[in-house]
């Protein structure tokens, strides 16, 4: 178990040593979202805006006009709500190279409710024209993945869980903009997933295993732009997919899968997610539980589509 917000404030550093356009703007929450780390360490690269965040982004842009390569942090509602227009216009329309890191996602925000809970931050940038939604399941993805963007010439939205969680990707494993990642192969059923979902996907895959279920894993951790090879290949191969995202299932990953399956491989997909619904507080297992998103509904849902599908 790992901290993955840990690992992108570290990681972060870590670059900007050898990278000195990297500087990061701040939304008053340094220690939730580890930036904390960049300040002590380059403290004449980090500015404190405070809580603004439409003017943060726009800074941030004019920061990118002239050479620089920012990050943005504050949570991942305020990133994609509050900001939306100066993210759009400002950032994603020129196609800046302007980061954002959206702390905080999904319902999993210790148990700050549904203010602070992002359940529809993906459905609006994946919608913005130019923008990439980056979302790691674990620590090391992380880590790989802040290199990657920071190498991407263009406006990264990167979706930041608050917790420790599993380690799921190989230990060979180079993250790549653009690519799935098949954690479990499988014959019968595919589990679509991205961010903290992953390891609960393969718990939810052994579990099925026992019941004769051979469940494959494919982790998403961008969203977009959607590997649509590998999906498409694992909807050929099993013929039924269960999308397990930490957001709302409109617009999201399951948006995202089932737009494309409908156009290039119809088959039978079930998508786990928020219900057109706000979160509230509670724990993490609490609020996984509530509203569906365990390994066990996970399991149940792969068994009924498995129905469906025979």
């Amino acid at each position: 178990m790992q901290s993955v917000r840990e690992a992108f404030g570290k990681t972060l550093v870590e670059i900007a040593h050898r990278d000195e356009r990297i500087v990061v703007l701040d939304a008053d929450l340094a220690s939730s979202t580890k930036v904390s780390h960049f300040e002590k360490e380059f403290p004449q690269r980090f500015f404190q805006v405070g809580i603004a965040e439409q003017n943060m982004t726009g800074i941030a842009a004019g920061l990118a006009l002239m050479g620089r390569i920012p990050f943005t942090s504050t949570f991942a509602v305020f990133a994609s709500r509050r900001a939306c227009d100066q993210v759009a216009m400002l950032a994603a329309h020129p196609r800046l190279p302007v980061k954002i890191v959206g702390a905080y996602s999904g319902i999993l925000s210790g148990n700050n409710g549904a203010t602070h809970q992002a359940v529809e931050d993906v459905a609006i940038m994946r919608a913005i024209p130019n923008m990439v939604v980056v979302d790691p399941a674990d620590a090391l993805e992380m880590s790989q993945a802040v290199e990657a963007i920071v190498e991407y010439d263009g406006p990264v939205y990167l979706r930041l869980s608050r917790d420790e969680w599993p380690i799921v990707v190989p230990s060979d494993y180079s993250f790549e903009l653009g690519k799935a990642v098949l954690l479990r192969p499988g014959e019968t059923v595919t589990l679509v997933c991205s961010g903290a979902m992953a390891s609960l996907c393969l718990k939810a895959a052994d579990a099925l295993e026992t019941q004769g279920i051979s469940a494959e894993v494919l982790h998403m951790p961008t969203i977009k732009p959607l590997d649509v090879d590998s999906l498409v290949s694992t909807a050929k191969k099993t013929k039924c997919v269960v999308t397990v995202e930490n957001h709302s299932i409109i617009g999201g990953l399951g948006g995202a899968v089932t737009e494309t399956l409908s156009e290039y491989c119809p088959v039978p997909v079930k998508r786990i997610g928020l219900q057109d619904t706000y979160g509230e507080c509670g724990s993490n297992d609490e609020l996984l539980e509530k509203y569906g998103l365990s390994s066990a509904h996970i399991s149940k849902a792969a068994l009924k589509i498995v129905e469906k599908k025979r």
